[in-house]
């Protein structure tokens, strides 16, 4: 199965996914929601189950969230986060009918996932937030990293989209090229402003764009 398709999952596909792991108990979910495209499954999963292995607990908040799976995929992987903020400035009417479809599911889901129609800079975020993105378009992924840090919260983004002209490179495009250059300007500045970093990929056969990026403020750094 191509990882990478953007073709929807509907429940045609359901025999490929009859195991019995949590995965492949969220990908029936999916496709009997039928309306995400299979490479947003894998990328979630493979930033949630990442994230979860480094952080546990805090509120959840999701920006440029799309259908919200990643905000859900974390709130089952970690039952001690009370609930998630799912957020973007347009949802997809059918976010609602893939949230459904997992509540189904996991009726223990019901009612802890909150979507949000606004602006990103608008939302108010806490110091034991855990914020995360999956994908944020180009800016986005600095808008949601500055949110993060202003607010001391625990964060984590897999940027796409570099936006190279009006980027920070960090002067390391002579060595490095331009989205590589830009993501490790972003190390630096995220340890710069007391955090703790650390960098994963995610599978390449799901997305080129497979860069992610960790970080937890630093005890002894309160601003």
């Amino acid at each position: 199965m191509d990882r990478s398709s953007r073709n929807r999952l509907t429940d045609k596909l359901l025999p490929q996914f009859a195991g019995e792991t949590l995965f492949e108990a969220i990908a029936r979910a999916v496709c009997t929601a039928g309306c995400l495209p299979r490479k947003e499954l894998y990328e979630a999963w493979e930033v949630a189950r990442r994230v979860r292995r480094r952080f546990r607990g805090h509120r959840v908040v999701d920006l440029a969230c799309g259908h919200g799976l990643l905000a859900q995929l974390l709130l089952l992987l970690d039952d001690t986060s009370p609930e998630a903020l799912a957020v973007d400035l347009r949802l997809p009417k059918s976010a609602a009918t893939l949230a459904a479809s997992l509540e189904a599911a996991w009726p223990r889901l019901a009612g802890r996932t909150h979507f949000l129609e606004t602006d990103l800079s608008s939302v108010p975020l806490l110091p034991n937030d855990l914020v995360v993105s999956a994908h944020a378009c180009g800016g986005l992924t600095d808008l949601i990293l500055a949110r993060a840090v202003e607010a001391r919260a625990t964060v984590a983004v897999l940027p796409c989209c570099h936006d190279l002209k009006t980027g920070d490179l960090g002067g390391l495009e002579g060595w490095l090229d331009g989205p590589l250059a830009m993501d490790a300007t972003r190390v630096a500045w995220l340890r710069a402003q007391g955090y703790r970093v650390l960098t994963q990929l995610i599978p390449g056969d799901i997305t080129p764009k497979n860069r992610l990026i960790l970080a937890e403020p630093l005890p002894h750094c309160t601003s």
